[in-house]
């Protein structure tokens, strides 16, 4: 048993007993752990508010036979604070924290990729210089190929030729061309193609001036995507809102269908 720091994003906190909290963190050096820290419900605890959703801090832990003890806490970057008063902002931020939980299964197995991925893209949806739907396709996009399961987009799943692709088999590994193309796959337009390989690759200046039908598509596409290599669904999602979404749109048959391609 003994002490040791570390630092990490807190991705979701659950109450234990009347006044303490189970805090989950994605570390930099020890993956995904879980750790106690007592009294932080109480109103005048030292480090309650620095162990929120989206908050990069540093860490002191007691190593403990079962859930470790924070002792310390350190804010480092309080990405919560721009995150969320702006709601699109905030519900795609829950869908990186969800994911990044999601994709490191195991505890205390070291991540740190999948760590800088998530500081990173915080930190990008704090900034507020792009839409907050790119930033979050960007993000999955990236953490998928992290994980290793990063999908074909400029050659064909299949047979690997790089011309005519006219589909999206997500069973196959991505984009596919016509002669390999299944039934059921669906067919996304060329320029949605383009902006899911831009988010890939970090390319802003295209990302942004996409327009907004293919941004819908290429959010369906990798939400589907996503969601058939974890193996059921994220619930975050369903909460993520779109640049030009309205109620009533949200709430059309054909635009929900589009969604679950």
């Amino acid at each position: 048993m003994s002490l040791y720091r570390d630092e990490g994003v807190v991705l979701r906190t659950q109450k234990l007993g009347e006044a303490d909290r189970i805090v989950t963190v994605l570390t930099r050096r020890g993956g995904r752990i879980r750790a106690a820290a007592k009294g932080v419900r109480k109103t005048r605890s030292r480090f309650g508010a620095r162990l929120e959703p989206f908050t990069h801090v540093d860490l002191q832990l007691y190593e403990r036979r079962s859930l470790d003890l924070i002792t310390q806490a350190e804010t480092l970057r309080p990405y919560g604070e721009q995150i969320v008063t702006d709601y699109p902002r905030y519900t795609a931020g829950t869908a990186m924290l969800e994911t990044a939980e999601k994709l490191t299964a195991e505890e205390r197995e070291p991540a740190l990729r999948q760590f800088l991925l998530l500081v990173g893209g915080l930190r990008t949806l704090a900034e507020r210089d792009h839409d907050p739907r790119l930033v979050l396709d960007a993000f999955l996009l990236r953490s998928l190929s992290v994980a290793g399961w990063a999908p074909a987009l400029d050659e064909c799943s299949r047979c690997g030729d790089r011309g005519g692709l006219r589909g999206f088999a997500i069973a196959s590994g991505g984009a596919v061309c016509a002669r390999c193309r299944q039934p059921g796959s669906a067919t996304p337009a060329p320029p949605t193609f383009q902006l899911m390989l831009a988010l890939l690759r970090g390319e802003w200046e295209y990302a942004d001036g996409s327009e907004q039908r293919h941004r819908v598509e290429c959010s369906g596409l990798v939400a589907a995507y996503l969601q058939w290599h974890l193996e059921h669904g994220l619930r975050s999602l369903r909460h993520v809102e779109r640049e030009g979404d309205h109620p009533s749109r949200r709430q059309d048959p054909d635009t929900n269908r589009r969604e679950r391609v």
